[in-house]
């Protein structure tokens, strides 16, 4: 599946204005503002409608867990799931939906698209159901909770959730004469390891990933620093963005290095395609989700063995952390009777159980969203089974909850992550300056910036 934005998506994006929703109140009244409680259930069977992005594997599982519910609450909640394409679509989709006033109950948006979420006056924030019901969130992996909330309080629940890591071929470190127990752990560092991967002949490159903006992303929070001002937009709403210093300039300058002395290669934005290359053998150093790692154990069987190691930092200094991807839940407000924002709720909550959390996690590679999930028996053996998930596991715990891992909270953050790749893709592919490449792309995200931020009423 492609990372990158359709023009369409673009477009639909810098041409909507937000729409806020009416000001009403009650908790039975459709479009409230606030939380109905669990007695909006007594009118009758309510059935939810649910979008979402998930395909293959992650759409068994899914299904498996909506039939589960459905079987538990028959004849009272019904969660009817319908596939709206890639993330990209599935946001495409809603917008639109929100034009026509034809929004799902439920809809899975990925990461990137909080900021247009939170904006939108669609939604009741999940904080406002967990407080009527007295639920404690402790449970939520902090770095988890912290992205999805606003102000302190969870916006919509998490649902699949990854983090990045690096993928090592331990096959071709051992052959270049390299210790993957003390694995590359900044740029530097992944150079020097390249260069001697590449003189063994252990691999064609020593280092291979997709032009995908999420990375820049992560090495910007790693480095400690923001996206976006203003805090990354999380104490007042973000009018520029702040990744054009020359720490995140040197992240390009790298990477051009790495591609032009032969060390790393160039697959372009296909995230298809920078797989295959580590699959193969030929990269042997990898960014990647940890949602890849069943998929790259199966393919390297009886060729190579797969080690993973921490997402690396730009330089040895920093010490920031990485911030999660996936996707979370919203729940609907605006055109939804109180029955169906409870019925979405109580949805959510059931997919945060511990056995449920686990189950989506061994049976996707998904991230579990509670710290209990990872204490259940199928967790702990699957674990067990893929030893090389542990980095993530130990990644999280030790990320710095804060600012820069929370990431930035714009409405056009889609568009700007589109913006970084095009530089980054301009970097490499011509004599584009570095910092000339992330200066045009700041620009045109601060216009990007003021005309979504002049929309919002």
């Amino acid at each position: 599946m492609s990372r990158t934005l359709s023009a369409g998506t673009v477009a639909l994006a810098l041409t909507m204005t937000v729409a806020c929703g009416s000001s009403s109140k009650g908790s039975d009244a459709a479009g409230s503002t606030n939380a109905p409680g669990a007695d909006a259930l007594n009118s009758g069977p309510v059935t939810v409608s649910f979008w979402h992005a998930m395909k293959g594997a992650n759409a068994e599982a899914l299904t498996a867990l909506v039939d589960k519910f459905n079987t538990a609450h028959s004849g009272k909640i019904t969660v009817k799931p319908t596939f709206q394409g890639s993330y990209d679509d599935t946001i495409t989709k809603y917008k639109a939906a929100v034009q026509a006033k034809q929004t799902p109950a439920l809809v899975q948006i990925y990461d990137i698209g909080s900021g247009f979420m939170a904006d939108s006056g669609q939604t009741i924030p999940a904080q406002s159901f967990a407080d009527l019901d007295k639920m404690d969130l402790a449970d939520i992996q902090p770095a988890i909770k912290g992205y999805y909330s606003r102000g302190g309080k969870l916006q919509s629940m998490p649902f699949n959730s990854s983090v990045p890591v690096l993928y090592i071929n331990k096959t071709a470190f051992a052959k270049a004469g390299l210790d993957p127990a003390k694995p590359p752990a900044n740029l530097d560092e992944i150079r020097t390891a390249a260069e001697k991967i590449k003189s063994s002949g252990a691999a064609k490159f020593g280092f291979g990933a997709a032009i995908y903006g999420w990375f820049f992303e992560q090495l910007t929070a790693e480095a400690g620093k923001t996206y976006c001002n203003n805090d990354n937009g999380r104490t007042k709403r973000a009018d520029a963005v702040t990744f054009d210093d020359p720490e995140q300039v040197k992240v390009l300058s790298w990477w051009k290095g790495m591609v032009d002395d032969g060390l790393a290669t160039n697959t372009g934005r296909k995230t298809d395609d920078a797989q295959a290359a580590f699959k193969s053998g030929t990269v042997a150093m990898h960014l990647e989700s940890t949602g890849a790692l069943g998929g790259y154990i199966t393919a390297a069987a009886g060729k190579f063995e797969v080690a993973t190691a921490p997402f690396p930092k730009i330089q040895a200094s920093d010490t920031g952390g990485p911030i999660i991807g996936g996707a979370s839940l919203w729940i609907g407000r605006e055109g939804h009777s109180a029955a169906e924002q409870r019925a979405s709720w109580e949805f959510g909550k059931f997919l945060l159980e511990p056995a449920n959390a686990a189950f989506w996690h061994t049976k996707t590679g998904y991230f579990p969203i509670t710290k209990a999930a990872l204490n259940e028996d199928i967790d702990k053996q699957w674990v067990a089974q893929k030893p090389q998930f542990k980095t993530a596991i130990d990644q999280l715990a030790a990320t710095p909850v804060g600012v820069p891992t929370q990431g930035c909270l714009l409405g056009t953050m889609p568009q700007i992550r589109a913006l970084v790749e095009n530089a980054l893709e301009s970097v490499l592919t011509s004599s584009k300056d570095p910092k000339a490449a992330l200066d045009e792309a700041a620009s045109q995200a601060k216009a990007l910036i003021d005309k979504y931020n002049s929309s919002v009423k």
